[in-house]
């Protein structure tokens, strides 16, 4: 382990990201590697078709069992099952997680250590709505759902968090075990009710801006049923606060 005994574990689940996985992997290795950080990459895969699976095991091979852990599932499960089964795996003390499509540049990733350590804060996330972040390749319907799906939720739920839909983050790990513990939402809605529930429980929380770029293969798994889904998901969830 390097001198200041931090290892970091990126949980990344996966469906159908076939295309995307062996570009994410090999930037996460770089900016893992360039930085001198101790780090394991988790790949949770939910039964792709599409062999997202066997490509993984490829990588596995290149990068070595100690950094690329595959941990497979029968089916897809739901994106807080699948985090609690990384965290099951994942032997560092801080945890990232994000997109396994690139919409997450980990080039960033050394930006989320270096304001975690500034104030030891137990949650450091990703905004595209501060200075200095920004998004790349939506169209003009894609930005709107966002901002007011983040309106919404600001409104509602009051979270003190610019970008409550995101899902690029750096915990520290108990801190997310306990987090995915009080969390009851699904989906969409998932990763905006950990902010909320962090702030229940009196966590840290600090932003750093970053630039979230559209997918570049595959297609975006936002759509009509997603967006109900998170309208009644946000209703929920604010009469349960």
């Amino acid at each position: 382990m390097p001198p200041q005994g931090n290892k970091y574990s990126v949980l990344l689940p996966t469906y159908n990201e076939r295309d995307n996985l062996p570009i994410i992997t090999w930037m996460l290795v770089k900016a893992f590697k360039d930085n001198e950080l101790d780090f394991e990459i988790i790949i949770i895969d939910d039964a792709s078709p599409d062999g997202t699976l066997e490509v993984a095991k490829q990588l596995q091979q290149i990068f070595g069992e100690k950094h690329i852990v595959l941990r497979p599932r029968p089916g897809k499960l739901g994106l807080g099952t699948a985090y609690v089964h990384g965290i099951q795996n994942a032997t560092g003390n801080f945890v990232f997680i994000m997109d396994a499509d690139m919409s997450h540049h980990p080039k960033f990733i050394p930006d989320f250590i270096k304001k975690q350590k500034e104030g030891n804060y137990d949650v450091i996330t990703g905004t595209r709505y501060a200075p200095g972040g920004g998004v790349h390749g939506w169209d003009l319907r894609r930005k709107l759902t966002s901002r007011v799906a983040n309106f919404l939720a600001d409104t509602l739920l009051t979270p003190g968090v610019s970008d409550l839909t995101g899902s690029f983050r750096l915990y520290k790990k108990e801190v997310l075990a306990d987090m995915i513990i009080a969390t009851k939402s699904k989906g969409y809605v998932f990763q905006m009710e950990m902010m909320v529930r962090a702030r229940q429980m009196k966590f840290s929380i600090a932003e750093v801006p970053i630039t979230f770029v559209d997918r570049v293969y595959g297609e975006s798994k936002l759509g009509a049923a997603e967006i109900v889904g998170y309208v009644k998901g946000l209703w929920t969830l604010f009469c349960d606060i």
